[in-house]
Formats: C-alpha cells, sequence, structure tokens
C-alpha cells in the first residue's frame, strides 16, 4: 500500500484525480477551481516568468485556499512542479520557496530528485517523480519519493513511449509501497476506474483541463483541441530535444515541414525561415484529444468528472453483482 502521507492526501480528494501541471496553461486559477472539487491541481513553477511571480502564484494559491476553507469547504491538496534538471537556472530558488510556502505536494520532473526529496519531506509535503520507464522508476524510488507518476505513450506535451499496459505492469513489479499515477491519453471519470484497475492509485489528466476557460493556453489552442483527433497529434523529439507530441495543425502553421521534422535529430527543429519557434507558436496535446468537446469552467469538467467515475463504479459492481447472481447495489453504496 502507499505511505500513509499519500493516503492522508487522498481522503481529501473526492476522486483519485490529479489535473497535471502544463507549461503556458496552468495556473492559480484553474487550480484553486479544480481543489475546491476535490481534485488535485497543479502549475510548473517554470510557468512563471520569474521568481516574483511565482511568489505571487503561490500568494494566490495560500490566500484561495484560506477562502475556501473558510467558506466551510474542504478543498483537495494541491501541488507545484519542480524541474529538478541542473540545465534549470531557477530551481535552488523555486525550492527554497515551495518550501517557504510549505505547498503540501511537489511533483518533480526532467532529472534524478536527488537531495530535494529530504527537504520535501522535511516540511512534511509528499514527493511524487515523472517516470517513463522502470529504470526511471527504480532511481526515483532509491531517491526516496513517495510515488512515481508513470508517463505512458500518449501524454501530451513532454512524454513516455511505454504503452500504459506494459508501463503498469513494469513498475508494478517494484512492489506495492509506493503510489503509482498514471498518465497518458486519460480524460474521462471511466478512465481513472480503468487506471485504478489496471493497479494505480491516482491518474493525471493533462490535456482536457487544457479547453477549460481558466486555463492560459491560448484561444486558438483551445479550439484546436476540440476539433482534433488522436490521429492528428505527432509525436518527435525534434522540437526541444525530449519525446513530446504536437499538434500537426499548429506544427503547419508555424512553417514546419513534416517530413524534415520526422528525420530531424532531437533539439533540431525545422521551421519557416529556419528560426526557432517558441512553444506559444506550436500546441500540444495527448491522444485523448478526440474526446474533447467543449471549453467548460474548471469546475464544471471536475463535477462531469466525478460523476462519470461514479457512474463508472456503480455499472461496474452492478456487472460483477449480476455475474455472481446476486442483487445489483444501491446508488449510494456503489458510491
Amino acid at each position: 500500500m502507499p505511505r500513509p502521507e499519500v493516503h492522508k492526501l487522498m481522503e481529501r480528494m473526492t476522486i483519485p484525480v490529479i489535473a497535471a501541471p502544463m507549461f503556458l496553461v496552468s495556473n492559480p486559477a484553474l487550480t484553486l477551481a479544480c481543489c475546491s472539487e476535490g481534485i488535485m491541481g497543479s502549475f510548473p513553477a517554470h510557468g512563471t516568468r520569474s521568481r516574483e511571480e511565482f511568489q505571487a502564484w503561490l500568494d494566490q494559491m495560500r490566500d484561495g485556499m484560506k477562502k475556501l476553507e473558510d467558506a466551510g469547504a474542504k478543498p483537495a491538496p494541491w501541488a507545484v512542479n519542480l524541474v529538478v534538471h541542473p540545465s534549470n537556472p531557477r530551481y535552488p530558488g523555486d525550492l527554497e520557496l515551495v518550501e517557504r510556502y510549505q505547498v503540501p505536494v511537489v511533483l518533480t520532473s526532467k532529472g534524478a530528485p536527488g537531495d530535494a526529496i529530504k527537504r520535501i519531506h522535511g516540511w512534511g509535503a509528499v514527493a511524487l517523480h515523472d517516470i517513463a520507464n522502470h529504470r526511471h522508476a527504480e532511481k526515483a524510488l532509491e531517491a526516496g519519493v513517495d510515488g512515481v507518476i508513470a508517463v505512458a505513450g500518449g501524454a501530451g506535451g513532454h512524454t513516455g513511449t511505454i504503452n500504459p499496459f506494459a508501463l503498469m505492469n513494469e513498475v508494478r513489479q517494484l512492489g506495492d509501497h509506493f503510489a503509482i499515477v498514471l498518465a497518458g491519453g486519460l480524460t474521462t471519470g471511466r478512465d481513472v476506474l480503468a487506471a485504478e484497475a489496471m493497479g494505480a492509485d491516482l491518474a493525471y489528466i493533462g490535456t482536457r483541463f487544457i479547453a477549460t476557460s481558466e486555463a492560459m493556453a491560448a484561444a486558438a489552442h483551445k479550439e484546436m483541441i476540440v476539433r482534433t483527433r488522436a490521429t492528428d497529434v505527432f509525436l518527435s523529439a525534434s522540437i526541444d530535444g525530449a519525446p513530446a507530441n504536437w499538434l500537426t495543425p499548429s506544427l503547419l502553421a508555424a512553417g514546419v515541414d513534416l517530413d524534415v521534422l520526422r528525420t530531424t535529430l532531437p533539439g533540431k527543429i525545422v521551421a519557416a525561415g529556419e528560426s526557432k519557434k517558441r512553444w506559444k507558436d506550436i500546441y500540444t496535446a495527448g491522444h485523448g484529444v478526440g474526446n474533447i468537446a467543449d471549453i467548460p469552467t474548471a469546475a464544471e469538467l471536475c463535477r462531469r468528472l466525478v460523476a462519470q467515475y461514479r457512474a463508472g463504479r456503480k455499472e461496474l459492481a452492478g456487472n460483477l453483482m449480476r455475474e455472481r447472481g446476486t442483487a445489483p447495489m444501491t446508488a449510494t453504496a456503489a458510491e
């Protein structure tokens, strides 16, 4: 079973879902809306332009959570994503701020978490680390993380490449003493239930939250997500050196020749006029994009996910009962 600290956090959540931290998408407004509905919200520290802006976001979270609690709500915990790779010059200062504000959950990525885990545990926070394969998980667990975020093939933005069933099975071979958060193509409450059936403790949902009113994503990004499907997602490591899923229409609009991109070395983006295109000019999305048809508020989306999850549990429980020749459970019991 996952560590007690993880269970305490999950007890404060309506369903086991984390709204993934997305660069140039997630912000305090989106995070607070999710937390208010019992889903863990998050944002990346590097989504801010400076240390001062990051601190302002942390102030917004502290004040926003207090308002929810003062109003009698029991919000889900929130999280911040830290890039712990040595190439990130902001990492030491960002970690210092996260510690000062006692952020309850820290999502580390792009590097070995190392000594950061000791500091995170020092203020009683939970540490979850991005992994894409069995060896990554081993190294993260050796560093003392409370759980891993298994980024499977089909995730939006920077992604893993392994099928989620295969990845879950390989990571679970390492034991059941840590939490696994499954990421990659999940868009509905039923997907969350399926992730649990596969052995995950929580589900990571990213792309679906891009198409919400609170998300910072450009209107064109949101609209493109609504009108595209999984076949419009293009996997390439040539944009910035790491495997990532991009929306093909945005690549074409940026002047990228897909045939050239397929044979370009990682990090050597080829674009119109040989000029480097920034993230704001090309859009990311995961394989679940074809299941997105509207742009609701984040709170509305969270309520929808909860309803789908509960309906799925009720239906599954009923099917199991019928197979056993007993009466199906009531709605209350199933939930």
